[in-house]
């Protein structure tokens, strides 16, 4: 913790804004070809594009086994064709599927340093919230002593009896 607590709200404004400038720009420092990776990783890497994948390979492959012969437009053996294709496209998806999720890592890592700094500058805030309330309980407790010296009446608070409230 800084020493020179409490710190104005303005200091508190700035630290804060700092930080969330410096994940924005961490955010937005990569390349075309790692934009263009995440949006892959995005969509490739999804329930959706399985299932499209997943029903495009069942109908092809249930459509040249169970259709009439005359009507089959990739017969067996040729389907083995189309499984060694779709085994191609996954192995060169897969690098990008990691390249893709190294990025994110790497975003995710990035928004969690700047979550432990807006942390530590909430605790900086609060610690400074209790030093102005110490300093105000410390005052009013002043004016109270002030009044009872005035008046020459007992209060009903004191600062050594615990508040009942």
């Amino acid at each position: 913790m800084p020493e020179n607590l409490p710190l104005k709200l303005e200091e508190l404004k700035h630290r804060r804004e700092t930080y969330m400038k410096k994940f924005k720009a961490e955010i937005k420092k990569g390349s075309k070809l790692d934009k263009l990776a995440v949006w892959i990783t995005n969509r490739v890497g999804s329930m959706g594009f399985f299932v499209i994948i997943f029903l495009w390979t069942t109908i092809w492959l249930g459509y040249n086994i169970f259709a009439p012969k005359n009507l089959r437009f990739d017969p067996y053996p040729a389907f083995v064709l189309w499984l060694f294709l779709s085994n191609m496209i996954q192995l060169f998806l897969m690098p990008l599927i990691m390249i893709g999720q190294n990025l994110q890592a790497l975003h995710a890592d990035a928004r969690s340093d700047t979550d432990l700094k807006i942390n530590e500058l909430s605790a900086i805030e609060n610690e400074t919230i209790l030093i102005h309330l110490e300093n105000q309980n410390d005052i009013i407790l002043q004016i109270l002593k002030n009044i009872e010296a005035n008046t020459n009446e007992p209060s009903v608070i004191s600062k050594d009896e615990p508040n009942s409230a």
